[in-house]
């Protein structure tokens, strides 16, 4: 039976209304069924208290609801927690809780695995099973809001989509889960807290400034020189810098909004101040912030961080061309939720 029922959250507000009115319901009823699976993020139609008896009946008969399933958790010393999360079809996606001083951030997946090959992420040695649908994005959030809220005693303050999968090859679902976490009818998240990662799909990065959003855009850079960014990311043979920066300028003269470079930095390929200067003149493109980022360390892969001295002469050189430059500390190494070591090992 199961297989011939849907997750309801997978179906519009105007499918809603016509399966009630099918069965003889009014239109309004509608608001309160989508008030109990975003708002009160409900598991089950039993825990729809205002909705009759006999609605529920023809409810759970046509649709379902596929809540993704705490599957497993790690608590790092740091305070950083990473969850494995099972999908209704056995696949497992992780997410992390990751505390600083000022705010609590949800780093979440986009993708069963990823079709990249970035040579320095985990996730990029394993296979793409499929993408996650906008409830499974967004049931990932509401678990890591109960974490920090629970463990940490705060408020969720920032999203990234930054975990398992590249968001701009999930396009669709991955802007109806910011559009869902962003409603008062859902979340209410302000999307100047949400980021998107990507590692740079031209066309799609255009596609988000012809429709205007109003959250941030990532991107992975991590060498400002064609023949470099490509031997440790195969994308950027289709996608080069050049397209890159049209696309991104095209980006910000459509939403205004300055785009953050991550760029990781290791030891004797992306360290020196030549490739300092090359990351200064890609920023002129356009406004910008730059983080930068220590190397974790992942299997089959002989890259290593830079030193203490490279990272800091290499940052001194962008501050002195007045580019807004942060280094970001990796949380959660002891449990391998730090940047790029999500690879479903949690245990």
């Amino acid at each position: 039976m199961n297989k011939e029922r849907i997750d309801i959250r997978k179906i519009t507000s105007k499918e809603i209304e016509s399966f009630l009115e099918e069965i003889g319901e009014k239109s309004f009823r509608r608001k309160q069924i989508e008030h109990w699976l975003w708002k009160k993020s409900a598991g089950s139609f039993d825990e729809m208290r205002n909705i009759s008896k006999k609605t529920l009946v023809a409810l759970k008969e046509k649709y379902l609801i596929d809540k993704i399933e705490l599957s497993k958790r790690q608590d790092s010393s740091d305070g950083t927690i990473k969850s494995g999360f099972k999908l209704h079809d056995g696949y497992l996606v992780e997410g992390v809780l990751i505390p600083s001083k000022n705010r609590i951030t949800a780093c979440i997946s986009s993708q069963v695995g990823c079709s990249l090959t970035c040579k320095f992420c985990a996730t990029g040695q394993l296979k793409r099973e499929r993408n996650l649908d906008a409830a499974e994005i967004y049931d990932q959030v509401v678990e890591i809001i109960k974490q920090a809220e629970e463990k940490h005693n705060k408020p969720l303050s920032n999203i990234v989509y930054m975990g398992m999968g590249e968001p701009l090859l999930n396009y669709n679902e991955v802007i109806r889960s910011i559009e869902k976490i962003c409603s008062p009818e859902g979340l209410g998240i302000s999307p100047k807290r949400i980021t998107v990662s990507t590692v740079g799909i031209a066309k799609m990065i255009k596609k988000l400034g012809d429709d205007q959003v109003r959250f941030n855009l990532a991107l992975s850079l991590h060498a400002a020189n064609d023949e470099k960014r490509s031997s440790i990311m195969p994308i950027n043979d289709q996608n080069s810098l050049e397209t890159l920066a049209d696309a991104l300028i095209y980006f910000h003269e459509k939403t205004g909004t300055r785009v953050t470079f991550e760029y990781i930095i290791f030891k004797d390929f992306n360290d020196t101040l030549v490739d300092a200067k090359e990351l200064a003149n890609f920023c002129k493109n356009v406004p910008c912030k730059v983080n930068i980022i220590e190397y974790n360390p992942i299997d089959n892969c002989n890259l290593k961080q830079a030193s203490n001295n490279r990272v800091n002469d290499f940052v001194k050189f962008l501050e002195a061309k007045n580019i807004i430059t942060n280094i970001r500390r990796s949380r959660g190494k002891d449990i391998d939720a730090a940047c790029g070591q999500l690879a479903n090992k949690i245990s």
